[in-house]
């Protein structure tokens, strides 16, 4: 219905070939310093960010680029900030990751004034351009493959900032701009929407999580040592196995299915650790809570400790209780006493004292969960689904091949 009520059969107007692909005959491509104000020039953010100061410049990192949140930012000191008053921020601009992960895109809202992380770059665009269409047009798929094209290292990928000067981009007229903002941005809601409906199904199942296993912890004769459960293993010699990634957000994926960019080894992997299914992997970030578990077969660094079970146990039961506040809550006790900010090691691990039930409760409950999941999981179809629809339409849209119907107004 959105497509019908906006746009228009590409027969209906007349194109032209650029650079970047054929366009409308009144587009333009320009390059993103062109559209750029030039009071504030494309540059990077914060080197040197220092100590969290409480009443200090919020600092945005990769990690909020894409929505930003006051209460989560770091704070630099005014004083170390001061020297990177070129790179401030404020409502309206741009943002673009150029180093390490690249191609994340961010839009400061209204009202935020800032600064960036050196691995950003800040855009505040022209009158001429809309920022919103802006960046929409650097998520746009054709976008994210032309950036990649311009990606430079091995180990530690960038994306220069005499690049991003020079990256072209489409540019309809800005009433057209403006429109085909205003669709998108009505995909875009319809998608948090489902997000928030999501966040409060998986704050069920994480407060399910907290009741069942602080019940377990309440009844000592029920606790085990983790060493007792688990031992840790390190098989290698399998450079035929494929590279697995240890993600905190979706668990351990074949690396050559992980929808973002990620550096690959270039010398030899006979040195990985071996993961099979029903192992868990104590994560390099470890200090952030949690441990991995894998479904499948594959490689790891050997930076990885892999625990393998000792002792008869239901996977699915132990891989909830490891993303549990009652086991992260005991385990970040564990490592600030032990090793702050670093990966715990096993024998830290292995002093533990986790749940160890019946393997008949162990199986009830991790059913329980599963249960949850399976409602979760449609809420993921669901998002995922619109929002590969909308990357659809912002292919049609931002290329010029669905031209969008102005109102007669802004003609």
């Amino acid at each position: 219905m959105l497509k019908k009520a906006h746009a228009q059969t590409s027969h209906q107007s007349v194109y032209k070939e650029t650079k970047i692909g054929k366009l409308p005959y009144n587009w333009e491509v320009v390059r993103l310093e062109d559209v750029t104000d030039p009071s504030a020039t494309i540059r990077y953010g914060v080197v040197q960010i220092g100590p969290d100061t409480p009443d200090g410049v919020p600092i945005v990192p990769i990690k909020h680029i894409r929505r930003i949140n006051h209460a989560k930012l770091h704070r630099a000191s005014p004083k170390i900030e001061a020297a990177y008053a070129g790179s401030r921020v404020k409502g309206g601009d741009v943002l673009i990751s150029v180093k390490g992960t690249i191609g994340d895109i961010g839009l400061v809202p209204t009202g935020f004034e800032g600064n960036i992380a050196r691995e950003i770059a800040r855009i505040r665009p022209k009158s001429n351009c809309d920022a919103e269409f802006l960046s929409f047009q650097l998520q746009a798929d054709q976008t994210q493959r032309r950036i990649d094209s311009k990606v430079v290292g091995s180990t530690r990928l960038e994306f220069s900032i005499h690049a991003v000067k020079d990256f072209q981009i489409a540019l309809p007229p800005l009433p057209e701009q403006r429109k085909i903002a205003e669709i998108l941005r009505a995909w875009d809601e319809a998608i948090e929407k489902l997000e928030a409906l999501r966040a409060a199904k998986l704050r069920r199942i994480t407060s399910t999580r907290q009741r069942l296993f602080e019940k377990e912890y309440a009844c000592h004769s029920r606790l085990r040592r983790a060493r007792d459960i688990f031992e840790t293993v390190s098989e290698r010699a399998r450079p035929d196995l494929p590279l697995l990634a240890v993600m905190q957000d979706i668990g351990i994926v074949r690396r050559d299915e992980l929808d973002r960019r990620v550096a690959m080894p270039d010398g030899d992997t006979s040195s990985y650790k071996v993961v099979r299914p029903g192992d868990f992997v104590i994560s390099l970030r470890s200090f952030e809570g949690g441990l991995e578990y894998s479904s499948i077969t594959g490689l790891v660094s050997p930076a990885y400790t892999i625990l393998r079970p000792s002792t008869e146990l239901i996977g699915d039961y132990y891989r909830h209780f490891f993303k549990s506040r009652s086991f992260v809550g005991r385990l970040d006790k564990l490592i600030f006493g032990i090793r702050d900010g670093k990966q715990i090691a096993f024998r830290d691990f292995g002093d533990m004292c986790i749940p160890a039930p019946p393997l008949a409760e162990q199986a009830t409950q991790a059913y329980t969960f599963s249960f949850q999941e399976a409602d979760l999981a449609l809420e993921n179809e669901r998002i995922f689904a619109l929002t590969r629809q909308k990357r659809g339409l912002m292919q049609k849209l931002l290329t010029g091949e669905w031209r969008v119907q102005l109102d007669k107004a802004v003609r």
